[in-house]
């Protein structure tokens, strides 16, 4: 909730700078001023950087995320893995999988994989409604904005996780498991964009930008297109770089809950599910893509963080204000 507050301030701000040649360069500016978006931003590209590469990377270690490995697991134990620290080895860079014997840095790099791409294309499926139906609301009559407000209202409403299991649980497991789930959090968490951009557009109609461009005999839709778009672009964009990081721990809940990707697919979700009665006989099961999953999430919210401030300067701003008053105070 504090994520759509955020982005709503920085969506209803009537000053807010529309993208442009100038305004990119004044918001990498801003953002390179920011430490801690700058470190959340070069451990993202890292992350990115190993979910591309994960089959070259698994290539030069020799392994692969599916192929089992019976010998290097101790089946009179339970299957646990041989060796120290989980049969790591110069052969398994992370050790291996209990029971099965599974590589687990193959798993980790390919679970990066999906757990990156389904976490981005939901976002995606999610700020295309929203847009749509945000800026249809806000240019429509009063009754379709009435109509599209109301049923915004339903989809804001909705439980994601309860609606995404009732709809992956009936969904035939023939279909493309990470796609599904991509597109089920997709259609049903877009709600919250909607409201921003609707909010926003409204505001941006009043302009007198926009009142020339009607006049002019421009039509809706082009209005929308040359006018509006480019002036609702940071909040969704500031909306957008929040989404990421809640849309992998969704995936990763409801992989954990046995209805997300499926096995032998690997998932960061996936895996934790696998991994929690190994906690204690094989630690590094669960620690490694719990620490993952920690670590892109911290990086995806921190950099969404240093966007919103950077596409929103007046935020700094007033944290320099307060900041100011309250050193005051003390002396």
């Amino acid at each position: 909730m504090s994520e759509a507050v955020l982005a709503t301030e920085a969506a209803e701000a009537p000053g807010a700078p529309a993208p442009g040649a100038s305004g990119t360069r004044q918001f990498w500016r801003r953002l390179r001023t920011q430490r801690a978006a700058l470190v959340a931003a070069a451990v993202v590209a890292l992350l990115v950087l190993v979910a591309l590469a994960a089959p070259l990377l698994t290539a030069i270690e020799g392994q692969d995320p599916t192929t089992y490995h019976p010998s290097l697991v101790d089946s009179a134990r339970g299957g646990v893995p041989i060796g120290s620290f989980g049969g790591v080895s110069a052969e398994h860079w992370l050790g291996v999988e209990p029971q099965t014997g599974r590589d687990l840095f193959a798993r980790l790099v390919y679970g990066a994989r999906v757990s990156l791409g389904v976490a981005l294309a939901a976002t995606v499926v999610q700020i295309a409604i929203g847009v749509v139906v945000g800026v249809a609301a806000a240019l429509g009559n009063r009754w379709v904005d009435q109509l599209l407000s109301r049923f915004t209202d339903v989809i804001v409403a909705m439980p994601l996780m309860i609606m995404a299991l009732a709809l992956l649980a009936i969904v035939p497991s023939s279909f493309p498991r990470p796609v599904l789930v991509a597109v089920v959090i997709g259609l049903i968490a877009w709600g919250n964009i909607a409201k921003i951009v609707r909010a926003r557009t409204l505001t941006l109609k009043g302009l007198d930008y926009v009142a020339a461009a009607r006049l002019s005999g421009w039509g809706t839709w082009r209005i929308a297109r040359r006018e509006l778009l480019p002036g609702i672009a940071a909040p969704v964009i500031t909306y957008a770089a929040l989404l990421v990081p809640a849309n992998i721990s969704v995936e990763a809940a409801l992989s954990f809950l046995g209805v997300g990707v499926k096995p032998p697919t690997p998932s960061w979700g996936q895996m934790l599910t696998a991994a929690d009665v190994w906690y204690q006989a094989a630690p590094q099961y669960l620690l490694l893509p719990a620490g993952a999953l920690f670590v892109t999430v911290l990086a995806l919210t921190v950099l969404g963080d240093g966007v919103r401030t950077a596409l929103d300067p007046r935020a700094a701003s007033r944290l320099r204000v307060g900041t100011g008053r309250k050193r005051e105070a003390k002396v």
